[in-house]
């Protein structure tokens, strides 16, 4: 069963391709384990294998288990955005890039839990309880896509779906210790997503290692006329094959080492540098004048598209209703039950920015910010191919201890946030320990560049040697 477990979803493939392995053993091996799992990771397991198992066999993903974010609408299985105000909601349709999946061959094995509407980045502000880090249980996954990442590096899926709108795929896998990719804005619909941002979420793909994430990726992304914003991908994803990065510039910013990064984080960075230079690549310095500003005009935005998106959570059509004796206080008693502090405080946030009088001090201000740093990264990307920084100033942090300090989680997100504000795609990969626990390097690139930056993480990961397995095994503590 664990040699089952150890497979790649690529390895997994190919031993289903050679005659070695039956989806059904597959699927049943990580349902198994799923069923058992002690991390808080998971909301919903199948009960068994999908009816149709056989037939997907000859499909491209073969029959591999998928682990859903909570956030993904899923036909008659509960998606509940990690909120209490959605407990138990069955939706009557699937989310485009689940039903995509499952038509490329994929298995629904599983849903994940998340921070609350994906509004964290420590899974902690779930409704349902919180997620614990396979590397060490007495510390966060990070968010909102926690579930997911826990789920993938702790070997209860194969790969799984999990949606970035600061960097809530690429931090929780950096701490995890896995791969998370975050595509361009507009690459894949969000058409089955219950928003947060609508102009800043994005599904991406969590896997074990670059392959698996390009593989999964590969089937993902596409136009649906069904979501206005998505344009899909101007070429196919490919399989990365790259082994040196010869010809390849790398930016790193100017400021990266005055932005408070732990000293273990720092150490494995400039070994992966090191890495990068000894695989060819050219390092160069590149000036991103307004990133600074990229949390402080985030934490303006999102929250404004928050308070729109969640003004339908009002007791009348779906999910909990807290009776009460007129319509009024219906809304207000249901949404004082149904959301949790975090969504609470964002909401609050998100409609004083909007609000008649604080409409252009705040909102139009940090729309101004945004398109700054967008040109600043055009700009960047004129005279380099990728930039490069660490993906968290930190590693996992012990549950708990920033609860109480919303600005300190906010700032998890100090490098995925600039990258995710220009809508360009952006990968992190493990690099290192830093006290036992993963370390994450994040590579941005242009517009549409996946496959130029899947290559260039491939060669890297190659390069690098991490070991993932030590999660699957129970963890280093």
């Amino acid at each position: 069963m664990s040699d089952i477990l150890d497979l790649s979803a690529a390895q997994a493939i190919a031993a289903i391709d050679a005659g070695e392995l039956d989806p059904a053993d597959l699927f049943e091996a990580y349902r198994a384990a799923s069923a058992a799992e002690d991390l808080g990771a998971l909301s919903w397991v199948a009960d068994a294998a999908p009816a149709d198992l056989a037939a997907l066999r000859e499909q491209s993903l073969r029959g591999l288990p998928l682990a859903v974010k909570d956030l993904f609408c899923t036909e008659g299985v509960p998606s509940q955005a990690g909120s209490k105000i959605l407990e138990g909601y069955l939706p009557p349709y699937t989310a485009t890039v689940v039903q995509r999946l499952q038509d490329a061959g994929s298995s629904l094995l599983s849903k994940t839990h998340q921070d609350e509407f994906a509004m964290g980045s420590s899974t902690e502000n779930c409704a349902f309880g919180p997620t614990r880090n396979p590397w060490d249980t007495s510390r966060v996954p990070g968010g909102s896509s926690g579930g997911s990442s826990a789920a993938v590096a702790a070997g209860l899926a194969p790969w799984a779906l999990g949606t970035d709108t600061g960097g809530s795929i690429r931090q929780p896998a950096a701490l995890c210790g896995i791969v998370g990719l975050k595509p361009t804005y507009g690459a894949c619909s969000r058409f089955g997503m219950i928003a947060f941002a609508s102009s800043l979420d994005q599904a991406g793909p969590f896997a074990r290692d670059v392959t698996d994430t390009a593989l999964l990726y590969a089937h993902m992304h596409g136009r649906d006329p069904r979501d206005a914003t998505s344009v899909g991908l101007p070429e196919a994803t490919v399989l990365p094959t790259a082994q040196r990065l010869d010809g390849i510039t790398l930016g790193v910013p100017k400021d990266v080492e005055r932005d408070g990064i732990e000293p273990g984080v720092r150490a494995a960075f400039d070994a992966a540098l090191q890495t990068a230079r000894d695989l060819g690549a050219e390092i160069r310095e590149v000036e991103l004048p307004h990133a600074e500003y990229g949390i402080a005009a985030y934490y303006v935005l999102a929250p404004a598209e928050a308070s729109s998106n969640l003004a339908r959570f009002d007791g009348v059509r779906y999910g909990l209703r807290t009776e009460a004796p007129d319509l009024l206080s219906m809304y207000t008693r249901t949404r004082h039950d149904g959301f949790g502090p975090e969504v609470k405080r964002r909401i609050l946030i998100g409609t004083y920015a909007l609000s008649s009088g604080y409409y252009d001090a705040y909102y139009a201000s940090a729309q101004k910010v945004r398109t700054l740093i967008r040109r600043d990264l055009d700009a960047a990307f004129a005279d380099v191919d990728l930039i490069v920084t660490p993906t968290t100033p930190g590693v996992a942090f012990p549950l708990g201890s920033k609860t109480d300090d919303p600005l300190s989680m906010y700032l998890e997100d100090y490098f995925t946030v600039p990258f995710s504000l220009a809508g360009v795609p952006a990968i992190s990969i493990p690099c290192g320990l830093s006290e036992g626990l993963p370390v994450g390097l994040q590579l941005a690139g242009p517009a549409f560049s996946e496959n130029r930056i899947l290559d260039a993480a491939f060669a890297l990961e190659g390069a690098l040697g991490f070991d993932g397995s030590v999660a699957r095994k129970g963890g280093a503590a």
